[in-house]
């Protein structure tokens, strides 16, 4: 199993217990995922690809996926804001 399918598989368990879904559109779910294994391999951590690192670990935090934004970005647009989670 690649990296991206076990970090799909992650991600649809963590959905799935939270009430949500993965992105359908496998095209946008492999850029999303491809992203967030290049900041894990760039930075140590699977930070959300449509967030800037800054370098802060404590503050960088935040932007660990699933980021501590997506919920209310859900609720606002059925969709966190780099699209891997959606409601």
């Amino acid at each position: 199993m690649t990296e991206e399918e076990k970090l799909k598989n992650k991600s649809e368990v963590y959905a799935k217990s939270v009430g949500l879904k993965v992105n359908a559109d496998e095209k946008e779910l492999d850029f999303v995922l491809k992203g967030l294994l290049k900041n894990k391999e760039k930075h140590g951590e699977i930070y959300c690809p449509c967030r800037i690192v800054t370098g802060d670990k404590e503050k960088d935090k935040e932007i660990i996926c699933p980021c501590v934004f997506h919920r209310g970005e859900i609720e606002l647009q059925e969709h966190c804001l780099c699209n891997l989670f959606v409601n």
